[in-house]
């Protein structure tokens, strides 16, 4: 439920007349020493083993895809269309991961896989329908930049899970969070040099509660989640975020919840449940250095 309160306030945000690039480089500028917080902590309770500059240029790498353009583009698609439709494209990112696998890695995927993913596609196509319909060719815009950022988070969770064997979770995310705290202050700065110490107060409150309460604070849940009861479960409590995203826009943003939004999202739901659902047998341990343990995590952008 934090996780999908970061679209409620990037909308609120522009609202006040933000762009992107300056709310994603105050996010990643506030959260930054929050994650780093974070792994000073870890490592006073344990050793850590040393990484080499390949693994540091490939964390730099993973910190671009999911962390800086994944959320940069997500931004940039939330500009035009709702919050809801936003959560639902970005739930969908298991069922790009097992594209990619099927497709790139030649891994199998089972008759309940090709089903859930379908309706799951079926039940965006659904949502969007509503979107389209009060937005226009906006809505297509911004559908499209969306589901690029799942495809770039997909990504790196692919990636993530071969590093994350050897480097632990918590370092993967401090580092990647670095790479993509660097990216994108660097490209606010040559977007405009001054534009994040010109803002109005409201965006810096909402820029802290995004990095803080809607970025760091539900990772770490998650990791603790994940190390008490396993990336299964996790993922499927994970199915309240498009529910309560859909809410929040309907309270605070005046968004309308119809019928037709509320069937998409039942679908996609029910498509997801059944995809974790399906792949839980192969999880038997909630070790959260195991790759597989990804499967379970939102993203952040």
């Amino acid at each position: 439920m934090l996780f999908s309160g970061k679209a409620i306030l990037v909308k609120l945000a522009f609202g006040y007349g933000a762009n992107a690039e300056t709310l994603l480089a105050l996010r990643m500028l506030i959260a930054l020493p929050l994650f780093w917080g974070i792994f000073w902590w870890e490592s006073r309770r344990k050793a850590m083993n040393p990484i080499t500059w390949l693994d540091r240029a490939k964390l730099f790498f993973l910190g671009f895809l999911g962390y800086f353009l994944s959320s940069y583009i997500d931004f940039l698609g939330l500009q035009y269309i709702s919050v809801g439709l936003e959560r639902i494209v970005l739930y969908l990112t298991p069922t790009i991961v097992l594209l990619i696998s099927y497709f790139v890695l030649k891994k199998p995927v089972s008759q309940l896989q090709w089903f859930s993913l379908i309706v799951g596609y079926i039940g965006v196509f659904i949502v969007f329908i509503q979107d389209a319909s009060s937005t226009g060719i906006g809505a297509w815009l911004g559908m499209a930049l969306v589901f690029g950022s799942a495809c770039s988070y997909a990504a790196y969770m692919i990636g993530a899970g071969e590093m994350v064997k050897r480097i632990g979770s918590v370092r993967l995310v401090v580092y990647a969070s670095s790479a993509s705290a660097f990216l994108s202050i660097a490209q606010s700065t040559i977007h405009n040099p001054l534009a994040i110490f010109e803002q109005p107060i409201p965006i810096y409150w909402f820029s802290l509660l995004n990095a803080s309460l809607c970025t760091v604070i539900p990772m770490l849940l998650i990791m603790i989640a994940i190390n008490r009861i396993g990336s299964p479960l996790v993922a499927q409590a994970g199915i309240l975020g498009p529910v309560s995203t859909i809410f929040m826009g309907y309270l605070i943003l005046a968004e309308p919840i119809t019928w037709t939004q509320i069937s998409g999202m039942t679908l996609v739901m029910a498509a997801m449940w059944l995809l974790v659902r399906n792949d839980a047998p192969t999880k038997k341990s909630p070790d959260p250095k195991r790759s597989d343990d990804f499967d379970g995590a939102e993203p952040l952008n």
